[in-house]
């Protein structure tokens, strides 16, 4: 080739279109305007094989002019500042690993994720720290913990970024930012902690507030959350908490002494301190989990159990699974008990057994493995006519818009203390002990049927419209029926 063609040849080279990563590359401003007023989609093209975009060009060469304009390019198609690589990796983790803190800061002014992570689980600071290892200097991991990169991030090996610092090393100012940083963040997260524990524990006492009685079960789960918070504080300020078991109850005491609305409790609460994922609470009785036929109870029992995996299976009246005589060739209950004690120890769901306390030994007796998994035992006293009237005008004072009591409220004369009065002359200890806060809307709903009863059909008085009396009561406490079986089903 000649001297002219080689001139010829410098000339077609020195004309020849630049690609958009090779003038952000090069930080050719100039370049970069003229090619992206021509092509606006250029802005997010991707490279052959690295799959990086002109932005992550730019920032892993620390050309800041050239990372500006990309970030405030105000043309049709915008620049993606969370685009990743082949990698996973985003301009801020280009910059991170290139010491590149122009360009860094830059990309954090403009709240590039600090967190992200590339698919090795790194974030911007694992790289930051990385390089700073190599080259001595610390400028973008202190950049990054200035707009607080999270120091205790674990990448796909488990590691922070302090331990990717060489433990025989003389990296003593990376060490120290590091640590002191780290130090500081456990005790924000620590005191963030408390803010909601403290929240927590005031929504909890507004929740057990609502329940009557049971005053010794509510101190039992009071302390029991406290427990739990403490230790979702003590992780927070890295100290080691032993593994919590779900633990699996025994709710024991008659019906309607407020064992399902417990359990939805216990359920909010566990979801709230992530011992639970789920506040569901599948309620079951035998006929929910035995078969007729050999074969149907076990697929039936398994499939309550996957319906409440993540929240609580309350299995009501379990002592139903276990006959009280020999069970005949018939009876499938102890196959769901064996289904249910299964799963109990997998970790997936919690496990409540409710009932009478005398017929509920005969499940605590039917196997060994019982009162091994099932550690928490809350006795469910009867309510004193004092609670059921207390129940009643709470009842009456949480009247919702769809309820059918809506706009009745009780006459002056039917004070609590009138109310339990007339619970005590007119039912029998075994229906109260049968019934408890069953009671209270059956009753509310025979009084206001005894306050229709006895309107004149042109009342007009709006006050009498919507007061039930004492005598109203009184009606409807007349039509308790003395056995429970007998009692009609709300």
């Amino acid at each position: 080739m000649d001297r002219g063609e080689n001139r010829h040849q410098e000339r077609r080279n020195r004309h020849k279109p630049s690609t958009i990563h090779s003038l952000a590359q090069a930080g050719d401003l100039t370049g970069l305007r003229s090619i992206l007023l021509e092509n606006p989609a250029l802005i997010n093209a991707r490279n052959p094989i690295m799959a990086q975009t002109p932005l992550h060009v730019a920032a892993s060469g620390n050309q800041a002019n050239a990372v500006a304009l990309l970030l405030e390019w105000n043309g049709l198609e915008k620049v993606d500042i969370e685009a990743t690589n082949m990698y996973g990796e985003t301009a801020l983790h280009l910059a991170a690993k290139n010491g590149c803190t122009s360009a860094l800061k830059l990309l954090l002014g403009k709240n590039a994720s600090i967190e992200a992570k590339a698919h090795n689980g790194m974030t911007p600071l694992h790289l930051a720290v990385w390089s700073a290892v190599r080259t001595e200097a610390c400028d973008t991991v202190e950049a990054l913990l200035d707009h607080n990169a999270d120091v205790n991030a674990e990448d796909n090996e488990g590691m922070t970024p302090l331990s990717h610092i060489p433990k025989i090393s003389s990296h003593e100012k990376l060490q120290t930012l590091l640590k002191d940083r780290l130090e500081l963040q456990l005790r924000q997260k620590a005191q963030k902690i408390c803010q909601l524990s403290e929240q927590r524990m005031t929504d909890l006492e507004a929740e057990l507030n609502k329940l009557m009685g049971l005053k010794e079960l509510k101190l039992q789960l009071w302390k029991w959350a406290k427990g739990m918070i403490l230790d979702e504080k003590r992780k927070s300020l890295g100290l080691k908490v032993p593994r919590r078991r779900l633990p699996h109850m025994a709710f024991l005491g008659s019906p309607g002494t407020g064992k399902t609305m417990v359990a939805r409790l216990l359920a909010k609460l566990l979801c709230k301190v992530g011992v639970l994922s789920s506040e569901k609470v599948v309620e079951v009785q035998r006929t929910d989990l035995v078969g007729e036929f050999v074969g149907h109870t076990g697929p039936k029992t398994r499939r309550k159990i996957e319906e409440a995996v993540g929240g609580i299976l309350f299995i009501d009246e379990a002592y139903r699974l276990v006959p009280a005589q020999k069970a005949d060739d018939k009876d499938y209950g102890l196959e769901a008990l064996e289904e249910i004690m299964s799963v109990m120890d997998s970790g997936k769901l919690l496990c409540i057994f409710a009932g009478y306390a005398e017929p509920m030994q005969r499940v605590f007796k039917s196997n060994e493995g019982f009162c091994r998994r099932v550690t928490r035992y809350f006795y469910f006293q009867d309510f004193s006519t004092l609670e059921i009237a207390q129940m009643i005008h709470l009842k009456m004072e949480e009247q919702t818009d769809d309820s059918l009591l809506c706009g009745l409220k009780l006459d002056r004369s039917c004070s609590v203390e009138a109310i339990a009065g007339l619970l005590e002359q007119k039912t029998s200890k075994k229906q109260r002990s049968q019934l408890n806060g069953g009671l209270v809307w059956p009753l509310l709903l025979g009084a206001k049927d005894s306050l229709d009863f006895r309107l004149d059909l042109n009342c007009c008085d709006c006050e009498a419209l919507v007061t039930i009396s004492l005598p109203d009561i009184e009606v409807a406490l007349d039509t308790i029926p003395g056995e429970l079986s007998k009692f009609p089903s709300y």
